[in-house]
């Protein structure tokens, strides 16, 4: 679609292949589950109004970076999924939720700072900025200039991504927040930035003759294993689930860092599985911080004798999160560690198994503390009027039961996601479609 009738390249125009329609229609899910889950957790809040107007234009500016076919134009979305974000962190913030804030906008202006930097070189040298305009005319940008314009939108898009070593921001920001607005930035936040990065190194600057393909290896190993351990060390739920939002991060980058279809295929299939299960997780350990008044393990107990249905409800993401078959999170999981294979980097595929395992570690160690053991004395628990708690089960339920079908119904998931690799991969007819055969 081109926008005032100004056809590609010089105007400005959105462009839906296999996978900007998958993260659209996953990003409706998410938007949808967690305004009616706002409806329960933020109703009492006294900016409650705006917080429903807020995530509505962040949704709008996620939704304009994913269909975007033209790089200037992503960053104005990005800008905008920006300020609703703050937007969001700071109504009816305390102390705590002010300084994760300020933390959260500062290292992400550093990005938007780089990103335009990187905006304004690339135009100097090519002339344009639609996406497959530059296909073509990227390459015949020098070699030592594609190398430096091309470390510099993976500087950008890492901190929007939360990659090692530029993740400090999400950990320090994430937990502060009202678990309704959590869920949301978790499912979606980071994966704009891991789509820019797929977008931009198969379209613009194919990967393979980037030179940056060994680091980025590097940089998806570290990302999945400083994650992890990064949850392994928390004791309170968000954390824990905002360290395990960079170590899946660090699966997503390693698909991207393969770079074959298998691969690229399942670093798809692993953002949509993880967009559904990480938000839901959020969801879920909201509806017991609600509960309970506490999101600390130490203070939480006996979650599965007074909420049967909730630890069911967590069982499974937290199940598919850790990759046990046949959950969605396995099948993402065995197709990038079958792709590093194909390809000999036996390391990185090593990596993501013990990443694997210490995931399963901190599920564990949220099973064994909020829902398996006895209540402590200190801790009271607040009953909620049923239709308060229906308004949190639905959007829970809904999630789960999206994530089963993933997993146990994989196989057209697994060829959408194999034809959306081909695309990205074999980008003729995203070019074709934009600029109607005129290269």
């Amino acid at each position: 679609m081109a926008f005032g009738q100004w056809a590609a390249p010089f105007g400005i125009v959105f462009v839906a292949d296999l996978l900007s329609a998958a993260m659209v229609l996953v990003t409706a899910i998410i938007g949808a589950v967690c305004i009616f889950y706002a409806m329960a957790d933020l109703r009492d809040k006294p900016s409650y109004g705006m917080y429903h107007v807020l995530i509505h234009v962040l949704l709008a500016g996620v939704y304009g970076a994913f269909l975007t076919g033209d790089i200037f134009n992503l960053y104005v979305w990005f800008e905008v999924m920006l300020i609703a974000s703050f937007g969001l962190m700071v109504l009816d913030a305390g102390k705590v939720q002010v300084d994760g804030a300020v933390k959260y906008v500062v290292l992400n202006l550093v990005s938007t700072l780089v990103f335009l930097l990187a905006i304004g070189l690339l135009y100097g040298a090519t002339g344009t900025l639609n996406l497959a305009d530059l296909h073509t005319k990227a390459q015949a940008i020098p070699t030592e200039a594609q190398a430096l314009l091309s470390v510099l939108f993976l500087f950008a898009f890492a901190i929007k991504s939360a990659l090692f070593p530029l993740f400090s921001w999400l950990p320090a920001s994430y937990h502060t927040l009202p678990n309704a607005v959590v869920a949301l930035f978790a499912g979606l936040l980071t994966k704009v930035g891991v789509y820019a990065l797929i977008r931009l190194f198969t379209l613009v600057f194919p990967l393979a003759e980037s030179g940056w393909q060994p680091l980025l290896i590097w940089v998806a190993g570290l990302t999945m294993l400083t994650g992890v351990l990064g949850a392994a060390a928390q004791f309170d739920i968000k954390r824990i689930l905002s360290f395990h939002i960079i170590s899946q991060i660090g699966y997503m980058i390693m698909g991207l860092a393969i770079y074959t279809p298998l691969a690229l295929a399942g670093a798809i299939f692993y953002i949509v599985h993880h967009i559904i299960v990480k938000a839901n997780l959020f969801l879920i350990g909201g509806f017991v911080e609600r509960r309970y008044g506490s999101s600390h393990l130490s203070k939480l107990g006996g979650v599965y004798k007074s909420m049967p249905l909730l630890a069911f409800l967590f069982v499974i993401p937290a199940f598919s999160l850790a990759g046990f078959p046949p959950l969605s999170g396995f099948w993402g999981k065995f197709l990038v560690i079958k792709g590093s294979l194909h390809t000999e980097h036996y390391v990185l595929a090593a990596t993501a198994l013990v990443v694997g395992l210490l995931t399963i570690f901190s599920m564990t160690k949220i099973w064994s503390e909020a829902f398996w053991k006895p209540q402590p004395e200190e801790t009271r628990s607040v009953a909620l009027p049923k239709a308060v708690q229906l308004l949190y089960y639905t959007p829970i339920i809904v999630l789960t039961s999206t994530s089963l079908v993933i997993g146990f119904a994989a196989e057209p998931f697994f060829q959408f996601a194999m034809g959306a690799a081909n695309q990205l991969l074999i980008p003729s007819a995203y070019v074709d479609a934009v600029l109607g055969g005129q290269l």
